[in-house]
């Protein structure tokens, strides 16, 4: 874990990355205009979750020309909160915004963040955003009920339409960092850490180049982590289930039983063959629920690592053990 002698920047900006090239130029080209009127000392750590494409390389000829730019590369594609966290855990600034590579969210928010935060002395500025018109109406509408839901669940404390673009002091670092979690969802788990917080809000913007990496199963994928993370409402989902199905087996019992009694009943009943099937399927639910949290907790006594670090270029040399073991590197290249 960083010690506070080893901070040198006053702000760090994470950008997980996968298969960016064809956004990176303007991304480069607009966040590094907003930083250099920071007047603050900074750095960009562009996590590079295990690109395909050419993204690994153009960052490297763009650091070149950026000495702030650092890029951290992950041996294999961890997904985009995995790759978030690994920026995270290697930042080495006072505050630590992080930012998708789309230009979705605008890096020209990062100052109004960052005065906010010092202003206010804030621990965390959440990006809300306010105007999604640019987006699909699917993309609109499964961002509501993913929104609802999670308040419903996690509680109020969840801020509407806040994604991963948000501003995070040294202190909500470090205490997401002491968490055992394994399988971070950091807009659930920002907001449980319960540090003082403020907003800032503006219109998303349509991606600036490339295709989007978080389709329609990636997007479910993240709900299923957020609710089995952060509730235990599916196991008493299950429950109720259950009480609803012996219900209904009670209540089906007692129309067969006045059918047989006044003589209607025939060998193969239809209604026999659907309540069978009725039952299995809330039998196989409510064991798939269960077995959802089972798997959770195995994966944490296995205690894998959920990141390898190929290289850093803070290091000057490559990686190999994540930092959570061995502790970040922060020499400035």
């Amino acid at each position: 874990m960083a010690a506070a002698s080893h901070i040198v920047a006053t702000l760090s900006v994470v950008i997980p990355m996968y298969d960016e090239e064809e956004v990176l130029p303007a991304l480069v080209s607009r966040l590094r205009l907003v930083l250099e009127h920071l007047g603050a000392a900074y750095e960009v750590i562009a996590v590079d979750d295990g690109s395909a494409d050419r993204t690994a390389e153009l960052l490297e000829g763009f650091r070149r020309e950026w000495p702030e730019l650092r890029v951290l590369r992950l041996r294999r594609n961890s997904g985009h909160q995995v790759a978030l966290t690994a920026g995270l855990h290697h930042a080495v600034g006072a505050y630590v915004v992080s930012i998708d590579a789309d230009l979705q969210d605008p890096p020209e928010k990062i100052p109004e963040m960052l005065e906010l935060a010092r202003s206010r002395h804030l621990d965390v500025v959440y990006g809300i955003r306010a105007d999604r018109s640019t987006d699909s109406g699917f993309k609109r509408r499964s961002a509501g009920v993913y929104y609802w839901l999670m308040r419903r669940l996690v509680g109020n404390r969840v801020p509407p339409q806040a994604g991963d673009f948000r501003l995070l002091s040294r202190a909500a670092v470090q205490a997401s960092k002491a968490l055992p979690d394994h399988q971070h969802v950091y807009r659930l788990l920002v907001p449980w850490l319960g540090f003082p917080s403020g907003e800032v809000t503006y219109q998303r913007h349509q991606r600036a180049a490339g295709r989007t990496k978080y389709p329609l199963g990636k997007m479910v994928g993240l709900a299923a982590d957020s609710i089995t993370g952060f509730s235990a409402a599916p196991l008493r989902l299950a429950n109720w289930l259950g009480v609803f199905s012996l219900i209904a087996c009670f209540g089906m019992m007692i129309f067969t039983l006045v059918a047989w009694t006044a003589g209607t009943t025939v060998p193969g009943w239809t209604s026999m063959f659907t309540g069978m099937l009725f039952i299995g399927a809330v039998q196989l639910i409510c064991i798939g629920l269960l077995g959802e949290y089972v798997g959770r907790i195995y994966t944490v006594l296995q205690q894998r690592p959920t990141y390898h670090v190929g290289y850093d270029t803070a290091a000057g040399v490559a990686a190999s053990v994540p930092e959570e073991f061995t502790g970040p590197v922060v020499r400035r290249a």
